[in-house]
């Protein structure tokens, strides 16, 4: 089986639209996952409970249907109250889904390995003079970092292949390649090159993780 030179760029395209995804769901999700990590374990109640119902939601729900929500429902639901649909291209709206639903599993990645920090340090930091937010800081999230880069990783690779789900409002990432050239050629070949791409981006991300992981290991 040979690829002509236009079937090479889409399935280039919609490779390099994946990582794009991967990496915006990822560095954004990142972000806002710790804050929402350092809000679940916050002494403030209300923003507690908020958190909580946000990661509860987030994760409670299929992915797809976040996509499509916030894809087609949002918009039909802003026109119903102010009379004008707020217009978003499907890069846009599958980023939202893929950020809001990556941070709310960043976000217990993020505070289980804050709570796995032991006390003591926190109890030490005090002692010195140092307030909670200089002892989270200085402290705390740089011994964790090093703890969750595991289960970051795990995420990182969930979302390059949740990617995929993009494809149910029509954009053309890797799986949406493929599938419109099966569907066009009548060749279902052209899924396993597909998959064949899939393995090769979770193997390198496995392999650099697995790299920084060895780098930056704690030993207790």
């Amino acid at each position: 089986m040979s690829l002509n030179i236009n079937q090479v760029l889409l399935f280039a395209k919609g490779t390099l639209t994946t990582l794009e995804l991967t990496f915006v769901s990822m560095l954004i999700g990142t972000f806002f996952g710790l804050i929402i990590a350092l809000g679940r374990i916050s002494k403030s109640k209300i923003l507690e409970k908020t958190t909580w119902v946000y990661v509860w939601v987030f994760r409670g729900t299929p992915l797809l249907l976040q996509i499509m929500i916030v894809y087609l429902a949002i918009p039909l639901m802003t026109k119903e109250i102010f009379g004008d649909a707020v217009k978003m291209s499907r890069f846009a709206a599958a980023s939202i889904a893929l950020v809001l639903n990556t941070a709310a599993y960043l976000a217990e990645i993020f505070r289980a390995g804050i709570l796995s920090i032991d006390k003591g340090q926190t109890e030490a930091a005090k002692a010195l003079g140092m307030t909670r937010r200089q002892t989270m800081v200085k402290v705390i999230i740089p011994q964790t970092y090093r703890r969750v880069i595991p289960p970051y990783a795990n995420e990182f690779i969930m979302i390059l292949k949740d990617t995929s789900l993009v494809s149910a409002i029509g954009l053309a990432e890797l799986y949406r390649a493929s599938e419109k050239l099966s569907s066009s050629t009548a060749d279902w070949r052209y899924l396993f090159i597909a998959a064949a791409i899939y393995l090769l981006l979770t193997s390198v991300a496995t392999q650099v993780f697995a790299y920084f992981e060895k780098k930056f290991s704690v030993y207790i």
